[in-house]
């Protein structure tokens, strides 16, 4: 008898291999999570096209409370936020594990580019997909009692591969595009989203670091640090926005050079790998969902704090968005960006 199994069905073309694949191996149910934006009647009409059970579960009302609300927090305060990688802990997994008991299934899956293998002290180490599309970054917030139970079928795929199996499969979302926006906010325009919840902050000035006066800003929470476009700021050399001040409703501009840091602070640290550091630790580290990393060593404060200190410094590591340690392939953990530069113990 196969092993029971829940999918993550979202009717895109990366879950939808990860059905065909996982069949061979797994008793697949087909799992629609709904946040009301329409999206089921396709998703099942992609089960039945595989044979394959489906059920829709809501999750509106979890989505709001851990990852809506708290976008709208971020951004009126300055910060910004990052939601996938809060959605895939808080609601994505716990609402697929939730249906696992339900249908007393073992495992649950989804159609990320990531990897779980088992650790020789028993634990479950995350690792990254291939490099073209790895997305072990937003993973990173995974407990081992989520990993121990997740299975990734695309962890040794690139996408190309993906889209060449869904055509040789005769599946309908082979040639469908990538979703690249945020699922609650589907046309992109997330200021536009936080205006229609109320409460957005007014326009206001755009300053200099000594405070001089440089233009009028459309309201803090359209801007983020290391921003440079849609600015509308004319001057001696091009502007990026270095800081967003909610309380005064100011957003500072410099040239630039001001983002570089070296040393950034770290919060709310989760450990994947390791149990937690007990001595500097040297791994290297993505401070934003891109390809790039840099080599570090990390060393835990008080507070449940974190310091990277990098060997080559990093532009505008951003309050808000994670901090995500590797060795190797194996994601050592991660940790979310409080501040950088200097002036903390």
């Amino acid at each position: 008898m196969k092993p029971k199994l829940i999918l993550g069905l979202s009717g895109g073309v990366d879950s939808a291999v990860s059905a065909a694949l996982l069949r061979e191996n797994y008793d697949v149910i087909c799992v629609f999570l709904d946040i009301g934006l329409g999206g089921s009647e396709a998703a099942a009409a992609l089960a039945e096209d595989l044979s394959l059970p489906f059920r829709t579960v809501d999750i509106r009302d979890r989505l709001e409370h851990f990852v809506c609300a708290d976008f709208q927090r971020e951004y009126l305060a300055g910060r910004t936020p990052l939601p996938c990688a809060r959605c895939n802990p808080l609601v994505k997994f716990p609402a697929l594990l939730e249906t696992a008991e339900e249908e007393d299934a073992r495992y649950v899956a989804t159609g990320h580019y990531a990897r779980v293998t088992s650790g020789p002290d028993g634990r479950t180490l995350l690792r990254k997909g291939m490099p073209a599309n790895d997305q072990s970054y937003m993973l990173a917030r995974l407990t081992q009692s989520i990993l121990h139970r997740a299975v990734f079928p695309l962890g040794g795929y690139e996408k190309a591969q993906v889209r060449t199996l869904a055509a040789e499969l005769g599946l309908s979302v082979a040639a469908k595009p990538d979703s690249m926006e945020i699922c609650f906010i589907p046309d992109g325009d997330y200021a536009a989203w936080l205006d229609r919840r109320g409460d957005t902050p007014p326009p206001g000035d755009f300053i200099d670091r000594d405070g001089n006066v440089l233009g009028r800003h459309k309201g803090c929470h359209h801007y983020t640090i290391g921003q440079g476009r849609g600015l509308g700021v004319s001057g001696p050399h091009r502007y990026f926005v270095s800081a967003i001040d909610p309380v005064h409703n100011t957003v500072t501009l410099s040239d630039g050079s001001d983002l570089m840091a070296r040393r950034v602070l770290c919060a709310r640290p989760n450990w994947i790998a390791v149990d937690g550091l007990g001595e500097p630790l040297a791994v290297t580290v993505r401070l934003r969902h891109s390809r790039t990393e840099t080599p570090a060593v990390i060393r835990s404060l008080e507070g449940e704090r974190v310091e990277i200190a990098l060997e080559e410094p990093a532009r505008a590591p951003t309050p808000g968005q994670l901090a995500v340690f590797y060795d190797g392939d194996v994601v050592v953990g991660s940790s979310w960006i409080e501040r950088s530069g200097e002036g903390w113990s």
